[in-house]
């Protein structure tokens, strides 16, 4: 069922928000050179590899200098990357990884392989479900970026602070997966992106 309305939501969103993409595509592409779209290696379900869209919010090659933004303080960040990341529009293309069954609406937001190659056992569970555009943990930590720009060492504290504390968030749909936590989750996000009130907290 949940396959059902992957395909029937992400299908309608598309064919809606069309014109959207095709706009924010052009801006990308004006503002520095490169493509519109940016292809990245991720870790799905059963640790199968596959290639996340975004929208390009960085400059071209940026993620050969690290694979964690921080905030407004990364200077590779292009100017439309910087409102495109607040109101999560770069994940738009990611539907359609979901009309290709790579990822659902709703499931743990996919790693790249160097962080999953760090899981316990116990974490691995979140590869026993379809990675998803949004979740739990993506809901909490809608000020990521932020939080690890105000970090002194924002590598460590993403490996030993934010992805266990996301992985433990993504247990709550896992442990209880169905319509009623996908809706809730759906509506959650669009109305955490929306809202008045997102600020960053500060990490050591």
């Amino acid at each position: 069922m949940i396959r059902f309305f992957d395909i029937i939501i992400s299908l309608y969103v598309i064919v809606l928000l069309l014109p959207v993409i095709v706009v924010i595509a052009i801006i990308i592409m004006l503002d520095s050179p490169g493509g519109a779209f940016f292809f990245q290696t991720r870790v799905g379900q059963y640790g199968r590899d596959f290639n996340l869209i975004k929208f390009r919010t960085m400059r071209v090659g940026a993620e050969q200098h690290g694979a964690l933004t921080v905030g407004a303080r990364d200077s590779r960040i292009t100017a439309p990357g910087i409102f495109l990341r607040k109101f999560k529009l770069d994940e738009l293309p990611q539907l359609f990884n979901v009309l290709k069954g790579e990822m659902s609406l709703v499931g743990p937001r996919p790693e790249v392989r160097r962080y999953v190659d760090m899981y316990t056992p116990a974490q691995r569970i979140v590869l026993t479900v379809k990675p998803g555009i949004t979740d739990y943990a993506s809901i909490e930590f809608v000020d990521e970026n932020e939080i690890l720009g105000s970090s002194r060492d924002p590598e460590m504290t993403y490996i030993l602070y934010v992805m266990p504390a996301k992985i433990e968030l993504n247990r709550r749909f896992i442990d209880n997966p169905g319509t009623k936590q996908y809706f809730a989750i759906l509506l959650k996000t669009i109305i955490k992106i929306a809202g008045p009130g997102r600020g960053s907290r500060p990490v050591a």
